[in-house]
């Protein structure tokens, strides 16, 4: 088994992986990260999103040994010194999420959004969030969340 080198929130690990595990697999099961969850396994519902050097990639069809050096970040990095990020208190603000499956998907595209266009208008919040289902919500809260996350960072 390769031994992979990467920082995970913050955090350095040094992992003995097999050549076909998933990222997403290796931060679930082997790392105890379950915020990350793995819905569809073929990388169209946005529910396993993870940042990887600041880069959105769904983990369910990322090899792990690809991330290798890598920095990632899950929903699990996205709160900072014990306080919610912006775009998590909106989220619960203004009812974003329902059973909460795709929530940590959808909140770290939507940080991977505000990183890269950090005040955009709701045609840009509709096109980026494309890639991230919810079957629960609609998807009205969840734009309202992140539009007024936008203005609060």
């Amino acid at each position: 088994m390769p031994l992979l080198h990467m920082t995970i929130n913050g955090t350095p690990y040094e992992i003995d992986a097999p050549s076909r595990r998933t990222l997403v697999d290796l931060l679930r099961y082997d790392l105890g990260l379950t915020g990350t969850k793995e819905a569809c396994s073929v990388g169209v519902c946005g529910a396993c999103s993870t940042l990887v050097n600041g880069r959105l990639v769904a983990s369910c069809i990322m090899l792990a040994c690809q991330a290798d050096g890598a920095q990632i970040t899950t929903i699990e990095g996205v709160a900072m010194d014990g306080q919610l990020h912006p775009l998590q208190q909106s989220f619960i603000e203004r009812g974003g999420f329902q059973c909460g499956i795709c929530t940590p998907g959808q909140i770290v595209a939507a940080k991977a959004l505000l990183d890269e266009i950090p005040t955009p208008t709701e045609q840009q919040i509709k096109d980026w969030m494309m890639g991230n289902l919810c079957r629960c919500t609609g998807y009205y809260q969840i734009v309202e969340a992140i539009s007024a996350a936008a203005q609060a960072c």
